[in-house]
């Protein structure tokens, strides 16, 4: 019970401080809130982020490569360009889709253009869809699947008939209300009939979703403005086990449709879809140092301003501690005084820090179409970093109040 009654106390006290110098003590409290706030926005956006690439590359499926004319664009530790090599032509895909004997499911496609605007009678979406050629095989290679309607028919594959498969952003800003199976879109200038509709899928860069329509290959081939489009093969096998074995005849078939000599190297690129999350996952972990780099030296920098102006505190309040050694307060009860004053100081700090770092991560996460995430065990190592940096920066100024003369302190002006 005494121990109790003093700890309350001394929390009081301590209170009593903070108010009375409420513009230093916020200052202070500032500047860990924004070192926390690094630490825990970095890795609440990190997590998030990873854990929506998880999702997007489980959709993909694990086990699957693609056939590509370029690198994927992602370079990591500075190993220069991706490569560039000549576009894969229609009718190389179309071989290769045919001559494939590996029991696996092919897929090609293409981008017909990635800033289309879209519209319905009066209705229009942002210039920004991506209007893809696929075939039928694209759905289950691209991890897509229908909320409503149905797939391409062989004979719209066939002859590139005017119907399309739309995300659900675009069902939304189009079709507010209504199903839009059957309803008739605008695509530039083309005519699409809506066959499909994708379930939500998320719209985050790069990896298409929501703000997707897909048409039939053949006629993205009929209306791509490029003059020398390129496609992209996809393959899925069934296990991880036969990735492998696909690879090597893979590559052995399509360096034979490209024309590529013993002894040359390819004019194509391979990528694995759990490479690329590999190499996605070791970016990740280099902003996660950052990021703990960065709060700790901001925390390293609170931690020397709150040991200032816990020194001040001690000086501002010398007759205040003889009195209270005259009245019978141990160099122990004055030194836990202090002690718990600085850390009430940094818990305010560490808490706003908190709020903000999960509000900032998350404003990040949800921005790449991410759901909400709380980094518990990272919230846990917050409020421990602010209790020792409460500890280390007070130890120093409560220890010379708890050594002060009281009959020093009491003549003190």
């Amino acid at each position: 019970m005494p121990v109790n009654t003093t700890l309350r106390e001394n929390i009081a006290i301590a209170l009593q401080s903070i108010s009375g110098n409420r513009l230093r003590t916020s200052l202070t409290a500032l500047i860990i809130a924004i070192g926390i706030t690094a630490l825990v926005g970095m890795r609440t956006a990190i997590d998030g982020m990873e854990r929506r690439t998880n999702e997007t590359f489980s959709s993909m499926g694990a086990n699957s490569f693609t056939l590509r004319n370029r690198g994927t664009g992602i370079q990591f530790g500075g190993g220069g360009r991706a490569k560039n090599y000549p576009a894969i032509r229609y009718d190389q895909a179309q071989r290769f889709k045919t001559r494939f004997t590996f029991p696996a499911t092919v897929s090609v496609n293409t981008y017909a253009s990635s800033q289309a605007t879209v519209k319905n009678g009066e209705l229009k979406t942002n210039p920004n869809i991506a209007i893809l050629g696929a075939d039928e095989s694209y759905l289950q290679t691209g991890g897509f699947k229908l909320a409503s309607g149905r797939n391409f028919s062989p004979s719209e594959l066939e002859h590139g008939d005017n119907v399309v498969l739309i995300g659900d952003e675009i069902k939304l800003k189009l079709f507010k209300t209504g199903d839009p199976i059957n309803k008739t879109i605008l695509i530039g200038s083309n005519k699409f009939r809506v066959i499909g509709l994708f379930e939500p899928k998320g719209s985050s860069s790069g990896f298409g979703g929501d703000k997707l329509c897909v048409i039939p290959l053949f006629k993205a081939k009929q209306i791509s403005t490029s003059s020398s489009p390129t496609y992209t093969i996809t393959v899925m096998t069934g296990t991880s086990t036969e990735e492998e074995a696909a690879i090597g005849e893979a590559t052995s078939l399509f360096r034979n449709i490209r024309g590529v000599h013993i002894g040359q190297e390819n004019n194509f690129e391979i990528s694995r879809s759990d490479s690329i999350q590999q190499e996605l996952k070791k970016v990740m972990d280099s902003f996660r140092v950052g990021g703990v780099a960065i709060g700790l030296i901001t925390l390293i920098g609170a931690a020397i301003g709150l040991m200032n102006i816990m020194l001040v505190s001690v000086t501002e309040r010398t007759r205040e501690i003889g009195v209270r050694k005259a009245i019978g307060a141990t160099p122990s009860v004055i030194r836990r005084q202090f002690l718990i004053e600085a850390i009430v100081i940094c818990m305010m700090g560490g808490a706003g820090g908190i709020v903000l770092g999960i509000a900032v991560g998350n404003l990040i996460v949800m921005g790449i179409g991410g759901s909400f995430i709380v980094p518990w065990g990272w919230l846990l190592i917050a409020l421990l970093i602010c209790t020792i940096i409460g500890l280390l920066s007070g130890f120093y100024p409560a220890k010379k109040a708890s050594k002060l003369d009281p009959v020093e302190a009491l003549r003190y002006e």
